[in-house]
């Protein structure tokens, strides 16, 4: 299965090992585009962002609905294992569930978890959804598509970035929003959560506090469950790599990539 994987090559020549972006649920790679990988790439990491089957570019969206959390696992781990070096893992919201999975049996350099969905599953930001948008979520059920969640710009804005996001960008942005699968929403509910103690790579974990769809609670039990602290970025919301605070997250993860000891 071809999967697109979109790379900036780091700018100065540098040791340091390369960075692999995962998306989360209704994204794909381009959500790292614009920001995040020209970041990093000028901070002398080579940055890539890979589309799971059946996002962006890649191959598989007529199977989405029912590929699976190891599916996004087996996809991060194949890309990881095709780059030149291990790669520093970085993974949003599903995308850090899936980053937690793929590490409990291929050890990265590092690991970074950005509001991510956390251990104990997703069943926490399900009710929660389930009580403010009670007949979207009869609608996912019904149609086994995730997609109603995020049907409209405003809806999509609602969950995942501030009220003042500008409009112009918004519309620009929301035609690449796609559907989920269903079957790795059932996965991170219940089917195949991560298990934290068979994870011994270097994490950090980054929360935002006006975040609408994982709560600071839930980032704080991430944390723990990996023996270290939460960070919460004040007035940061759910995409973290499309708030226009996006650089402090980015800043604070090259800070603490380069305070690593050396392999």
């Amino acid at each position: 299965m071809n999967l697109e994987v979109i790379e900036h090559k780091a700018k100065t020549k540098s040791d340091k090992p390369p960075v692999l972006f995962v998306h989360g649920m209704w994204h794909g790679a381009w959500c790292w585009e614009d920001h995040f990988l020209p970041y990093f790439a000028d901070h002398g990491y080579m940055a890539a962002a890979v589309s799971l089957r059946g996002h962006g570019k890649s191959e598989g969206r007529k199977g989405l609905r029912w590929s699976t959390i190891r599916n996004y696992a087996e996809d991060v781990a194949r890309v990881a294992a095709g780059m030149a070096r291990p790669p520093i893992l970085v993974g949003h919201s599903m995308g850090g569930f899936v980053v937690q999975k793929v590490l409990e049996t291929h050890p990265a350099p590092a690991a970074v978890l950005l509001a991510s969905v956390p251990p104990g599953g997703i069943l926490g930001p399900t009710l929660r959804v389930a009580r403010r948008h009670p007949f979207l979520f009869a609608k996912v059920n019904l149609t086994l598509s995730l997609y109603p969640i995020v049907h409209t710009p405003a809806l999509f804005k609602a969950f995942m970035l501030p009220p003042d996001f500008p409009e112009a960008r918004l519309l620009k942005l929301f035609p690449l929003v796609q559907d989920e699968s269903y079957r790795a929403y059932l996965d991170m509910i219940v089917f195949n959560l991560p298990r934290p103690k068979k994870v011994s790579t270097p994490l950090l974990v980054i929360g935002g506090e006006k975040d609408a769809a994982i709560s600071v609670k839930e980032v704080h039990a991430t944390a723990k469950a990996y023996n270290t602290q939460a960070e919460i970025i004040p007035g940061m919301t759910h995409d973290q790599m499309l708030d226009p605070q996006w650089e402090k997250v980015a800043s604070r993860i090259v800070t603490w990539l380069d305070s690593l000891p050396k392999p």
